[in-house]
């Protein structure tokens, strides 16, 4: 069987994820990128006498890559070995899509391109003339769908072919005054004995002319190399020159728009009457309405992650009660059978029911990109980000920090300015990541009512967004003085989301969201036992066992092992540790329970729900035993409950997170500040509130 190694790649938000979900008989594998946290896609299909490994790389906007996925992509498309390319553009702004099909073109590969979401354009009563644009590119190009399923099993048929096929002879042709220039030092690259194809020479130059560290790094060590850089540098003297430009990126880039603009208006009719996106926009991007619209939709989401989300929480719950009990009186007694019911079960148990909420919400946030509504709420949100010093562009990691702060950091790259950027990285842990969601549930099904469990949450995160751009304005006051960079952005059309996508996508945090409850906070959870179980005080277990057999009630028995049980931990290493640390606590109200539980969740905020579970001995628990909510009631009061989760809203992010910081800060004075900050600010504005509600009677 023959095998093809297909890259798929495209400018962000074209639909090659839509595109591989829809291919039929496609084996999806899901992983990371070696060495990077950038998600991998990859299928297999096996068509006749080929067996196709379609690679999906991350959204890239082009070769001069800056964000970590763009240079995952780019370093794929330059190094690995594959047979073809396919480029995915978005029919809705083909000529913006087209000037990074240039770039792909001037590698001189093997390619497809594939127009998608053409449903979109025709619907506008747009047309575009497949035939005309593969002359014109001298590429085949296919129409599709990936909606509505349209054209996408071509796709793999068109790979067949092409792969049967010679090398197409290259179209493309820049400017006569850059291309002499292109040629002359093509001719010096080729003295080379390492090249020895005039088109991939000739690649190479057009990127050392846009300054690609990458590529110059490549051709450095040639013995050619004197001479090629004396003769690069003329070159782009005379090209600036020629074309009064900063430049020659620019140059290329201007050439390329022009091309692609001449192609779009040969191949394409566009839409005369106004379309939907346009009479959406009026309503949701409104001055006036646009703001509290976006706020309505995100106070909705977390309404339906609360209300929704927590009715199978009962049931998962008491799903993995039962299966603790039931393992406990078929395993052998002893340390193994408690490590493994008292402590991993509960563990996990505890951060499993959760999961409902936290699929829902990602839901809701997958929906809102899919849509194209993002980029409408960062255009809404830039004017409102510039007052506390923000540039508009941030409004992207910060909604990442939704998700996951360890990605936010890394999405804070497309911020240029140095200032800007570390600005919006010092504020992105107030932004309540997806980890704290489990905490926040928890604690406000122990101490709000359930009919406004909704909106505390919404309070919860709007709260932890308001405080972050106050210390953001703070930071740009006292710190970073100056203006944040202008923003620009342009808006996608509006599209229903694909089933499928949202299916996968939701599938796949999943996947991942299980694997962390049963690897490392099953291993946390492991930890956490052995502290609280250790050392044995024989002589307190002994007294208590005595008392507990001549007990009369239940409820005396039951009474006597939850002191048994208290004490036990009180005397074990977590005891020691939490009792080590309490003095720096108890002034907001938290005993060594709460003390310890906040310090675990600096390994991953979801490890506070296990860790309270097994300092509760919520894994004891028999049928007249109440549950972590119930436990939590009776030895925690409002105020404590309010100090806590003003804690966990502000204080370092998990150690992942941290260590992204570091790694992207190599300063170790904004090192050393991240680290201390956040802490000092969250125990403070805990103690105010704590004192507040004290006075109030709270």
């Amino acid at each position: 069987m023959k095998k093809i190694k297909v890259a798929l790649v495209g400018q962000p938000n074209v639909g090659k994820s839509s595109i591989i979900n829809s291919i039929t008989d496609a084996k999806l594998h899901v992983g990371n990128f070696a060495g990077v946290t950038v998600e991998k896609k990859e299928v297999l299909v096996k068509k006749e006498d080929y067996e196709i490994d379609i690679v999906d790389l991350p959204g890239i906007y082009s070769l001069n890559a800056y964000t970590p996925e763009e240079h995952v992509a780019k370093k794929y498309l330059l190094e690995e070995d594959y047979d073809l390319i396919i480029n995915v553009v978005d029919a809705n702004v083909l000529q913006r899509n087209l000037i990074f099909t240039m770039q792909l073109l001037d590698m001189n590969k093997k390619m497809i391109l594939v127009v998608n979401m053409i449903d979109e354009v025709e619907k506008n009563g747009g047309k575009i003339d497949a035939h005309k644009l593969s002359s014109l590119l001298g590429i085949p190009v296919i129409l599709t769908s990936a909606k509505e399923n349209r054209g996408v099993d071509e796709i793999i048929d068109k790979v067949i072919e092409v792969y049967n096929l010679p090398q197409p002879k290259r179209k493309i042709f820049y400017n006569e005054k850059i291309e002499e220039e292109i040629v002359k030092l093509s001719n010096i690259l080729m003295k080379s004995p390492h090249f020895n194809d005039k088109e991939e020479s000739r690649f190479f130059i057009i990127r050392l002319l846009e300054k690609d560290e990458d590529i110059y790094k490549i051709v450095h060590d040639l013995p050619i190399f004197l001479e090629l850089h004396e003769e690069l540098g003329e070159s782009i003297k005379k090209l600036k020159l020629e074309f009064d430009e900063e430049s020659v990126t620019d140059i290329f880039t201007d050439e390329r728009n022009s091309l692609a603009k001449s192609i779009v208006m040969q191949v394409m009719i566009l839409p005369q009457k106004e379309s939907l996106t346009d009479k959406i926009d009026k309503i949701l991007i409104h001055p006036i309405f646009g703001l509290p619209i976006f706020l309505f939709f995100m106070w909705l989401l977390f309404q339906l992650t609360f209300q929704v989300g927590s009715i199978p929480m009962e049931y998962i719950d008491q799903t993995v009660t039962n299966f603790a009990q039931w393992l406990k009186m078929i395993l052998p007694k002893g340390d193994l059978n408690s490590v493994i019911t008292d402590g991993v079960i509960p563990a996990v148990g505890a951060i499993i029911m959760f999961l409902p909420n936290i699929l829902i919400l990602f839901l809701g946030i997958n929906l809102l990109e899919q849509t194209g509504y993002m980029a409408r709420a960062a255009f809404l949100l830039d004017g409102f980000l510039k007052k506390f010093g923000l540039q508009g562009k941030a409004f992207i990691p910060l909604v990442s920090g939704f998700g996951c702060t360890v990605p936010a950091y890394m999405a804070a790259r497309t911020l240029k300015n140095p200032k800007d950027r570390l600005i919006t990285m010092l504020v992105l842990g107030f932004m309540n990541c997806s980890a704290r969601l489990p905490v926040y549930v928890l604690f406000i099904a122990a101490f709000f009512p359930a009919h406004n469990a909704g909106n505390v949450l919404f309070v919860i995160y709007i709260s932890g967004a308001i405080l972050g751009l106050v210390v953001a304005k703070i930071l740009r006051t006292v710190l970073f003085k100056g203006e944040p960079e202008p923003f620009v952005m342009e808006m996608p059309p509006y599209r229903f989301p694909s089933v499928k996508a949202l299916l996968m996508e939701l599938w796949i945090k999943a996947k991942i969201f299980i694997k962390k409850a049963g690897t490392f906070i099953a291993g946390t959870a492991m930890i956490v036992w052995f502290l609280s179980s250790y050392p044995v005080d024989e002589t307190l277990k002994t007294e208590y066992l005595k008392k507990i057999e001549f007990a009369t009630s239940k409820e005396e028995k039951r009474v006597l092992q939850n002191e048994l049980a208290a004490k036990e931990l009180e005397s074990s290493y977590l005891g020691m540790v939490g009792k080590a640390i309490e003095p720096i606590f108890s002034p907001i109200g938290f005993d060594w329970r709460l003390s310890v539980a906040t310090i675990s969740g600096l390994a991953a905020k979801e490890v506070i729900v296990s860790t309270l579970a097994t300092l509760y001995a919520v894994g004891e628990a028999d049928e007249h035993s109440t549950t972590l909510i119930n436990k939590l009631r009776e030895n925690i009061d409002f105020k404590t409950a309010i100090a806590l989760i003003i804690i966990i809203m502000i204080y370092s992010p998990c150690i992942a997170a941290m260590s992204t910081f570091y790694a992207e800060v190599p300063q170790w004075a904004w090192r050393a500040f991240y680290t201390i900050y956040p802490n000092v600010l969250a125990w403070t504005l805990a103690f105010i509130v704590y004192r507040v509600l004290l006075l109030f009677g709270l």
